[in-house]
């Protein structure tokens, strides 16, 4: 059962200041993961076990998932791993444009919650101010990967990256969707849609060398494509 919360509520409107790479891992100039939406963090506990070349970085907007699975990081001594609480839409931005160049390779949304109701669509995660922000740390050639069950909560994230032109499928790259995960390590939520025998959507960009369009401007864009409710259906077969 999917705990919702209304990022859009006040409470979740007030900017964080999130602590910089220094303060969150013991190898701070390490290449950096971020997971966006991380729930309980499971997932990130055994990636960041499996991929220790790389610091990982779980948020999350649910408070006690946070506190559970950064407790659980303390506990196995997971240096290269952090969880922290935030509204991704209002606290990442800044976090990522301080980066040093490059440090920022992949950044992930998996199963994010599914906000079907079209004057729900403020609250779902992959917003054009986010992804713009994601598209200026990440340099060309590093990835973003998108993966839902859901088509409705899917195909809007997709259709906003390829309005972006910034990014592009790697060549290669099963279409419409990947068959295989690129990690090497299932979300729970991915887990489980296999054990149901039911299909996960898939989907790797890398950043292109393209400008990057004015956030404004990509605005304004989206919000004609949103508002059109005429997000064409990906091809199923």
């Amino acid at each position: 059962m999917r705990q919702h919360v209304n990022p859009l509520s006040r409470f979740f409107q007030l900017p964080l200041e999130l602590p910089a790479p220094q303060e969150l891992f013991e190898h701070p100039n390490l290449p950096i993961h971020l997971d966006i939406g991380c729930a309980r963090g499971f997932f990130l506990l055994e990636l960041a076990a499996l991929q220790p070349e790389r610091n990982h970085l779980g948020v999350e907007i649910r408070r006690p998932l946070v506190l559970a699975a950064q407790r659980d990081r303390d506990r196995q001594q997971q240096h290269n791993l952090h969880f922290l609480f935030c509204n991704a839409n209002i606290s990442l931005e800044a976090w990522m444009a301080a980066l040093p160049p490059d440090q920022l390779q992949l950044v992930s949304i998996q199963f994010p919650d599914p906000w079907f109701k079209q004057r729900h669509r403020k609250r779902r995660v992959l917003q054009p101010a986010l992804l713009h922000a994601i598209a200026s740390a990440l340099h060309p050639g590093r990835h973003l990967f998108l993966q839902s069950d859901v088509l409705a909560v899917i195909e809007p994230m997709v259709a906003l990256v390829e309005l972006s032109n910034c990014f592009a499928r790697p060549k290669g790259d099963q279409r419409p969707w990947r068959t295989s995960n690129p990690l090497p390590v299932a979300t729970e939520r991915e887990r489980y849609v296999h054990e149901q025998g039911q299909p996960a959507y898939r989907v790797l960009f890398e950043r292109t060398d393209a400008a990057l369009p004015a956030l404004r401007d990509l605005e304004m864009a989206w919000q004609q494509v949103d508002n059109s409710k005429d997000i064409a259906p990906t091809p199923h077969g």
